[in-house]
């Protein structure tokens, strides 16, 4: 179907310009929702009318790969001639947003060692198990295992873990290679950096590595927050779940929010993004700070 799409029997001027007029427009009506609603479904994120030409600029990046010249002609490929089992990760991969810096919202990481780190040992835990819930290419894992670094090395313990999770699997490869721009880095203090990042040896190459053993405490893997159950071992003592729960409508909040709170331990700690409010859900937790709730 997409060959005959594209085929071009025509030869004058004339007639080829109708030709490149379509492989150049956008999604048409019934396309774009055909798509939003399959990234509705598949991954929660919504994508109003509103995000339409962002969403189109995405896609076609991601034409180039395939080759395949129009929005239109994808979306043949994708919902009538099967693409959509070996797309499906790749286009959720395309849409999803990853902004993300070192100490992001650093309120969060000063209560985090400030209250929620001492109550944790104080109520017994020796083994802290922590869940960056949406961790992107790496930076809010990375600036958990320093800041719970830095704890311990002056109590002389627990001993920690760190799972990082997010939808995109493109993501996921650059957190595990730990390797960030230097300019990305610069929002980690000298003497963290000292202690947990790693110099290049020619400065002209303007990146950092974080170090193996700071990477050794994180452990990756791919999670659908959508998804009816989390396979993520025993309770965590500590998730962070920020700036996720936006893209998601009330009722698709309610239920992460209700799931996350399923693999928090008993008096354990869960952070949310600053502009995201948990306001009229039935969960069990308290509000200790701003944006921060802790499991009754």
């Amino acid at each position: 179907m997409i060959a005959q799409a594209l085929k071009t029997s025509v030869t004058t001027d004339q007639e080829r310009r109708p030709m490149a007029s379509a492989l150049g427009d956008g999604l048409n009506p019934r396309n774009f929702e055909m798509l939003s609603r399959y990234i509705y479904d598949y991954s929660g994120i919504k994508m109003p009318l509103a995000k339409k030409t962002m969403l189109e600029g995405r896609l076609r990046r991601r034409l180039r790969f395939v080759g395949i010249d129009g929005l239109n002609q994808y979306c043949d490929y994708l919902f009538h001639d099967g693409g959509i089992e070996s797309e499906a990760i790749h286009l959720i991969d395309v849409v999803t947003t990853n902004k993300t810096d070192f100490f992001r919202e650093p309120a969060h990481f000063d209560h985090l060692t400030g209250k929620a780190l001492p109550d944790l040992v104080a109520q017994g835990h020796r083994r802290l198990r922590v869940w960056s819930s949406a961790c992107s290419i790496g930076a809010e894992p990375y600036t958990l295992a320093m800041v719970i670094e830095d704890f311990i090395r002056e109590r002389s313990g627990p001993d920690y873990s760190i799972l990082a999770t997010d939808l995109s699997t493109d993501v996921l490869r650059v957190a595990k290679r730990g390797i960030f721009s230097s300019a990305m880095i610069e929002p980690v203090d000298k003497e963290r950096r000292k202690r947990y990042v790693m110099e290049p040896r020619d400065a002209s190459r303007n990146e950092v590595r974080i170090h193996p053993q700071l990477r050794s405490k994180v452990g990756f893997a791919r999670l659908n927050l959508i998804d009816p159950s989390y396979k993520v071992g025993d309770a965590m003592h500590v998730i962070f779940c920020r700036n996720v729960l936006i893209y998601f409508d009330k009722k698709t909040q309610e239920k992460v929010l209700s799931r996350l709170c399923e693999k928090l331990v008993p008096g354990g700690y869960l952070y949310v993004g600053h502009s995201e409010t948990i306001t009229g859900f039935a969960l069990p937790v308290r509000q200790v700070a701003n944006t921060v709730f802790q499991k009754v």
